[in-house]
């Protein structure tokens, strides 16, 4: 018999059940009014919080709604004609100053109230990851805005290309984190990575005199990052899916099962 045909573990008086990525929707709504508990697989909760399991105090996850699609669509409506611009496509060009409003108040603003709810509910990875990627529209938005003063210069390309140089080695960062998510969003920060590291050689070589191949650089982050815009947009729809407790689901490679947390092991050791 599984552990959905078992039903309910009594545990002082309360029910505590096992909710699963197949449930029904009626079967989950009755579990969710009904249990004293409920433990998500990681995989259904990876799949809607973008976070490794772990536990939290409270029951706001099981209350309010779910901020990451929302952080998700701040970052996308942003990178996406950015990645465009980079390209080239249609003759565009400017490195993004086209569309310096949607990175203020679609970039920044979503991502900052995104931020501010995964605070909330506990998601500490998620957490950082939006408000970091939110802070970045609004630094990279301010600085193609010409009231702050940005130059386009020799010495002020050479200043910034460190922004997108460390920029990078933070996503990075966070592809190693996420190899306890799924592979989908390892796969964007892998790419994310890269596209800031050939974003900081391009502002290097504009900075150099040597125009052609920073251009080349650009176009080639362009391309990188509509990589992870179409790896993006796949898990923001996951996501949305999920919300609307659509009856099909779509892969996202769980990877939380290839290293076992540090609270797992030990419990495992006792």
């Amino acid at each position: 018999m599984s552990d959905v045909e078992k039903g309910p573990v009594q545990n002082n008086g309360s029910s505590n059940y096992d909710l699963r990525a197949e449930e029904s929707r009626d079967d989950a709504l009755r579990k969710i009014k009904t249990a004293g508990s409920l433990t998500i697989s990681p995989e259904l909760f990876e799949k809607i919080y973008l976070s490794p399991k772990t536990r939290v105090k409270g029951e706001l996850r099981a209350t309010v709604g779910n901020p990451t699609p929302l952080g998700l669509l701040g970052f996308l409506l942003s990178l996406s004609p950015l990645a465009c611009t980079l390209m080239g496509w249609r003759n565009a060009g400017g490195n993004g100053a086209a569309t310096v409003g949607v990175f203020y108040f679609v970039g920044g603003i979503l991502m900052i109230m995104s931020c501010i709810l995964e605070f909330i509910i506990g998601n500490t990875f998620t957490f950082v990851v939006i408000g970091s990627f939110g802070a970045f529209w609004l630094s990279l938005a301010s600085t193609l805005t010409p009231f702050y003063g940005a130059t386009d210069v020799a010495q002020f390309n050479q200043s910034f290309a460190f922004y997108y140089l460390f920029w990078g080695i933070l996503c990075y960062m966070y592809l190693v984190c996420s190899v306890r998510t799924n592979l989908v969003f390892m796969i964007i920060f892998l790419t994310l990575g890269t596209g800031f590291e050939l974003l900081a050689g391009a502002s290097w070589q504009l900075a150099n005199g040597n125009v052609s191949l920073a251009n080349r650089l650009n176009v080639t982050a362009g391309a990188v990052y509509f990589v992870s815009i179409i790896f993006g947009w796949y898990l923001f729809f996951v996501q949305l899916l999920a919300s609307v407790d659509f009856p099909y689901t779509l892969p996202v490679g769980d990877t939380s099962h290839l290293v076992k947390g540090l609270s797992e092991k030990n419990g495992k050791d006792e």
